[in-house]
């Protein structure tokens, strides 16, 4: 389902800093910009079958959210490719599609949209969504109303009403109350029994070794390792 062959991602950052855009401009104009090689990514290689379930550990900024970019096909790698199969649905950022003055309802169809839900499906799927989501009246609330747990809640439950091929969350099931998050495990759970693929970043090795057959651990850019998903999160852990 996904294969990632020798994937790295550079991006290129100025050396000096500047006070404001006038003085990059002027600096760019007079041709005295410098920049360096950031690699975000370093040869990372891996595949994933039908049905299995990848989480990626690592420290703030080992490239973790990079990755499900590129695999997402938001970014495009500078060396190495990366190839999918079927449908992909991707929970990156918290509140992404949303239009936060538009209510709960409408949000389901705007964001239903974007993911690709034709309108009589999201019609058919409305109640579940909703009654999944357990945000009751507050569904015909403005989201700029909601509290971030419940826009995670709202965006799970319309992320979740089909059975994606691929599913990607980023951090996402951080946010909100334990029993949010248990209930999204389980729907995880049933998602990844019905054959959809998974790959789940998350800074909680609990949640990743309970969840995950596999895990990734990166650390500036470069894979460390990859392997059984309770044995790479204790050799984390011990920083091994």
């Amino acid at each position: 389902m996904i294969d990632v062959s020798h994937v790295s991602l550079c991006y290129r950052m100025p050396v000096e800093q500047y006070s404001g855009m006038k003085e990059f401009l002027l600096s760019a104009a007079r041709g005295k910009l410098r920049y360096k090689n950031f690699w975000a990514l370093n040869d990372i290689s891996f595949s994933l079958g039908r049905g299995e379930v990848l989480g990626i550990i690592g420290t703030n900024g080992a490239g973790k959210s990079t990755l499900l970019k590129v695999i997402s096909g938001i970014l495009k790698p500078t060396k190495g490719t990366v190839s999918t199969e079927g449908n992909i649905v991707p929970m990156l950022e918290l509140g992404s599609g949303f239009d936060f003055e538009l209510t709960g309802r409408e949000n389901i169809f705007l964001n239903g949209a974007i993911l690709g839900y034709q309108e009589q499906f999201l019609l058919e799927k409305y109640d579940e969504i909703v009654e999944f989501s357990e945000l009751g009246e507050f569904i015909e609330m403005p989201l700029r109303s909601y509290s971030s747990g419940m826009v995670t809640r709202l965006a799970f439950s319309i992320a979740t009403v089909v059975k994606p091929d691929i599913l990607i969350v980023d951090e996402i099931l951080s946010v909100g109350d334990a029993a949010f998050q248990k209930k999204s495990e389980k729907r995880m759970l049933e998602l990844m029994g019905g054959g959809t693929t998974v790959l789940l970043v998350s800074h909680s090795t609990k949640q990743i070794s309970e969840v995950c057959e596999k895990a990734l651990w990166l650390n500036k850019g470069t894979m460390v390792t990859i392997g059984n998903a309770v044995d790479v999160c204790q050799m984390y852990e011990a920083g091994i």
